[in-house]
């Protein structure tokens, strides 16, 4: 498979993101971690990604996403591009048709990132 990952959520982010409580963000933390949280701010591409995590094998054919979520194949792709970059999925394309899986690296750096710190 050639998927390609996306800079957004790179070890760049895991080394800047520790978690919010931890102290402040400077600017380009801020703007990395924001950038994710707005690819995660519509309900369409939380499910999406919902939708490939728990598919078989953890990849989903972008042809067996739009009816699912009810929308149009131009529109889940839209979708799909934004969480792509954002870094949340990686892509491969395979003849006609892009096939995502979560990337879980990035998934864990959010998620560190939000973990509340004692002291």
């Amino acid at each position: 498979m050639t998927g390609t990952a996306l800079p957004l959520l790179g070890e760049d982010f895991a080394a800047c993101c520790s978690p919010l409580t931890a102290g402040a963000l400077d600017e380009d933390a801020a703007e990395r971690l924001a950038r994710v949280f707005r690819a995660l701010g519509d309900r369409h591409r939380v499910r999406l990604l919902s939708m490939i995590a728990a598919a078989d094998g953890g990849e989903a054919c972008i042809c067996d996403l739009t009816a699912p979520v009810g929308l149009t194949q131009p529109t889940v792709s839209h979708h799909m591009k934004l969480l792509a970059e954002a870094g949340l999925v990686t892509r491969d394309q395979r003849g006609k048709w892009a096939y995502y899986r979560v990337a879980p690296a990035a998934l864990l750096a959010l998620s560190d990132s939000l973990r509340v710190t004692s002291g």
